[in-house]
């Protein structure tokens, strides 16, 4: 009984611990919908 508690609190731990890190990390939202790249010229490539 008392092992299957501990597997039980380190099967948390760990997935609390992944958790954190995917959170911290972050996933980068959405792009941008406006904006970007554009052509230059002229003044732009000086």
């Amino acid at each position: 009984m008392i092992n299957m508690l501990r597997r039980a609190f380190l099967a948390f731990g760990v997935a609390g611990i992944v958790a954190s890190v995917l959170r911290l990390r972050g996933t980068g939202g959405t792009p941008p919908q406006e904006g970007g790249w554009r052509e230059l010229s002229g003044q732009d490539l000086r």
